[in-house]
């Protein structure tokens, strides 16, 4: 991070680096509350003992996808992610994240979804909203990336689905 400081008004602003490096993750979980379902479903996504900073559905430009996540517990992790509890067991829930990539240089769009589904439904519904959102731009879709998971429930179970954006 990088202070900056404007002279006419002596207002400081905090200057945030552009994450460079994108993955998709996805667990499902069972726990005692739906707090615990949903921190477990954290951990087994390799996002639990990180500091979550959820983000609205833009991927930095030149971001690189790698496919394993490497971060320091404890880090600051901006991240687009849905997720679903439920504690109706026999209930299906699944959740599911998209992203689409135009061009080389060009920001990407992160889609997500969950609900009472199946994880191919759910897949299927964020890939058409990833399609949709590059049509409202005007932009074309070269790179579609899509990950998803489902769950029935037992007593209390959480799906989650993500894209952490990372250094």
């Amino acid at each position: 991070m990088k202070a900056i400081t404007y002279p006419s008004t002596n207002e400081m602003v905090i200057r945030l680096p552009r994450p460079r490096k994108f993955t998709l993750v996805a667990a499902s979980a069972e726990g005692k509350t739906e707090l615990t379902a949903f921190d477990k479903a954290l951990l087994l996504a390799g996002v639990g003992n990180t500091n979550l900073l959820k983000v609205s559905s833009i991927l930095p430009p030149d971001a690189d996808y790698v496919s394993e996540l490497s971060i320091k517990p404890g880090s600051f992790l901006p991240i687009a992610y849905s997720s679903l509890t439920c504690s109706q067991p026999g209930k299906l829930i699944s959740a599911s994240v998209g992203v689409g990539i135009s061009s080389r240089g060009h920001y990407g769009v992160i889609m997500e979804f969950s609900g009472f589904c199946s994880k191919k439904d759910a897949e299927e519904t964020v890939s058409e909203m990833v399609k949709e959102a590059f049509e409202v731009r005007g932009l074309p879709l070269n790179q579609l990336f899509v990950k998803g998971v489902e769950h029935k429930v037992k007593n209390i179970g959480c799906v989650f689905a993500a894209v952490p954006l990372w250094y």
